[in-house]
């Protein structure tokens, strides 16, 4: 047998002994005869370097060091699940389904793992690259150290996989082996880890994947990306990523009825502690994948997927005193300072207090005992006072009247929660939080500039505020602290470049009140131009569709404001863009002006997310459920017969994808 054939074959056999090892947990041979093959295979590549393959098991050992990690944007976001904590949560969630999923739906339920989630790509049945969840939009390139998970396939099994795709899941570190970890930490003298997901989560950013290797870190996955995937279902999904080789978990059931869902979580919220590694919910999808395209997404969650989590931990820890935040709109968030106390696996030392309100309802006190859990796991939250434990000598909390900050007296106007200072001029933290949120990646994305920076340039009186970015030269940032040549370099490229991103993002990134990134998209649809944006009345916003009485004041109190005028002209005098350009212009039409429009099955030619751009685009409404008000339906392949009765009962229009293009059609 020559050199190269086996090479291939001892691969072949590793790859296959790895997957029922770490896969399958059903091993053939002992770990001494794997290491010899392995060993083997290692000489064999060395002594062949012409026959060396990425993917090949020896990788699986680490040794590639990466000071710095790519940053890659995602092929499909990864959306972040919204939460509920009851039944009625999931059963208000249900009707908000069956309002547009008009006939029976069924779920998959799948339990929450608690690790650091990853997007794995594959490209011809082959490990391409892993990348870190990052804020949904894009994230940290962490392939050598993915590599090292030994449950992670570098060649897939069998065949009928897309020729490209992702697939998501988390990486977990199990019970078992974090105890191991920390007993090695211990026994070296070193301080052990406070637990498996925050461990799980640094390894993965460690510089040498050889470090990474020691770690007995699991992939679990659960979701395929990609565009022609060739399945209807979750279930089905779940089912062909375990035979191309993935780690997939056995747990997932499918429920036919809201009460089949609660029964799970029930199960699992009594079993959970069975599991090998941590979970803290379960996760519950529609299981019809046409179905989920039709309940599409929110700007930050999808509609067809919901989080149950599970009951919050609960301590108790004395509050040792309270202070106050102030935000880059100038709302005040008063802090509870803890005495350190373990919550969820970490150590909390504060937690939110919210609102003047809050503190009065709770009778919160300095010196008080109070019990603490983490909302969802994530955010601790103080839920009460021990009373008994109470010092009678204590006073009630007197909420502050002046800034922290800038001394300003505080204002609360009526029905708002929150108190606010009304120095925006003036006050440092909200000048800081303006600049910052202004150079955040979903709004001009300023490459090399970070809120660390920001929060530097203003206390050395470099900029007051985001339209004194554009005047910054190299030699004004050189001088900063640890700002090297090439630094200043990039920060000032990345200001320049900043001038090449779309009006929407531009708008958002100015920091109006209530105007999130989905409304700034509305605005910008409706209004074209800063211009007429600025000029338009109260009334006038209001009629925008979705836009409500507290975002029109918002929005005509932010252009009445000179200091704002000022600020627009100047970004206007650098070039920034404040309209819609002519390229989406030319790509606009009135045709379906007044026209309300639902989608609904499998389109051929176009994309339900291009079906939903052409109709705004071109002036109509689209919406998720018909109703009297639907003037059309634009039906596709297999949709669902209860949708197409209901617009015949109702005298809606039903048209093909090949009709609707031609209405739009020059």
């Amino acid at each position: 047998m020559d050199a190269k054939t086996k090479i291939e074959a001892l691969r072949s056999e590793l790859h296959d002994h790895n997957y029922k090892y770490y896969v399958l947990d059903s091993p053939e041979i002992s770990d001494y005869e794997f290491d010899m093959k392995l060993k083997e295979l290692q000489e064999l590549e060395e002594a062949h370097p012409e026959f060396m393959d990425p993917n090949s098991p020896t990788m699986r050992v680490g040794g590639e060091v990466t000071k710095n990690f790519n940053t890659i944007v995602h092929d499909f976001p990864m959306y972040s699940l919204s939460n509920s904590y009851s039944k009625d949560d999931l059963e208000d969630w249900q009707t908000r389904i069956q309002k547009i999923i008009e006939e029976p739906v069924e779920f998959t339920c799948e339990l929450k793992y608690d690790g650091a989630s990853i997007s794995l790509t594959y490209e011809n049945g082959e490990f391409l690259r892993a990348v870190t969840r990052g804020d949904g939009t894009q994230g940290d390139e962490v392939t050598y150290n993915v590599k090292t998970i030994r449950s992670v396939p570098l060649k897939l099994k069998g065949s009928g996989f897309p020729e490209r795709f992702d697939i998501r899941g988390e990486i977990v570190l199990p019970y078992e082996g974090f105890a191991k970890l920390n007993a090695e930490r211990v026994e070296q003298g070193e301080e052990p880890y406070a637990n498996p997901r925050n461990t799980a989560s640094g390894s993965l950013k460690l510089q040498d994947s050889a470090e990474v290797a020691k770690r007995p870190l699991l992939c679990l996955l659960y979701n395929l990306t990609g565009n022609n995937l060739g399945l209807t279902t979750q279930m089905e999904s779940l089912t062909k990523a375990r035979e191309w080789g993935f780690n997939v978990p056995h747990e997932a059931q499918l429920a036919q009825s809201m009460e089949e869902v609660l029964a799970y979580i029930n199960y699992w919220d009594e079993h959970r502690r069975d599991l090998p590694y941590e979970t803290d919910g379960v996760v519950i999808k529609v299981n019809n994948l046409q179905h989920q395209e039709e309940l599409g997404y929110t700007a930050k969650s999808p509609r067809w997927a919901m989080a149950y989590k599970f009951k919050a931990e609960q301590v108790s820890t004395t509050l040792n005193s309270i202070t106050y935040q102030v935000g880059r709109t100038g709302a005040i968030t008063p802090v509870a300072n803890l005495e350190p106390v373990q919550l969820a696996g970490t150590t909390v030392k504060r937690a939110s207090l919210h609102n003047a309100d809050q503190i009065e309802k709770l009778d919160v006190r300095e010196g008080d005992v109070v019990f603490v859990e983490k909302g969802g796991e994530i955010i601790p939250k103080i839920i009460g006072v021990d009373f008994q434990k109470r010092d009678p000598s204590s006073s009630p909390t007197e909420y502050i009247q002046h800034c922290p900050e800038c001394n300003a007296e505080l204002e609360r106007k009526e029905g708002e929660a929150l108190h606010f200072c009304p120095n925006s001029a003036g006050c440092p933290p909200q000048i800081i939080g303006r600049i910052q949120h202004f150079i955040s990646r979903k709004a001009m994305d300023i490459e090399g500039l970070g809120g660390e920076t920001v929060a530097l340039l203003v206390r050395e009186d470099l900029i007051e505020d985001y339209a004194d970015l554009y005047t910054l030269k190299k030699e004004d940032v050189l001088p900063l602290e640890r700002m090297a040549e090439k630094s200043a370099e990039n920060l000032i490229q990345g200001i320049e470049s900043s001038k090449e991103v779309p009006f929407e993002r531009v708008l958002f990134g100015l920091g109006i009140r209530y105007v999130g990134e989905t409304v700034a998209k509305k605005l910008v649809k409706e209004f074209k131009s800063i211009d007429v944006l600025a000029s338009a009345h109260f009334q006038d916003l209001v009629n925008v569709d979705e836009i409500g009485e507290r975002i029109a004041r918002s929005v005509v109190d932010f252009f009445g404001d000179d200091s704002n005028k000022q600020r627009i002209d100047r970004l206007r005098s650098y070039g920034l863009n404040l309209e819609i350009s002519e390229d989406q212009l030319k790509n606009e039409s009135q045709k379906l002006d007044g026209l309300t429009l639902v989608i609904s099955g499998v389109f051929e030619k176009v994309s339900r997310k291009e079906l939903q751009s052409l109709i705004e685009n071109n002036g109509g409404k689209n919406t998720s459920s018909i109703s009297k008000k639907t003037d059309y339906l634009v039906a596709g392949e297999n949709m669902g017969p209860s949708k197409r009765t209901k617009a015949e009962n109702l005298g809606v229009k039903i048209i093909s994808e090949a009709e609707f293009l031609e209405m739009i059609d020059d």
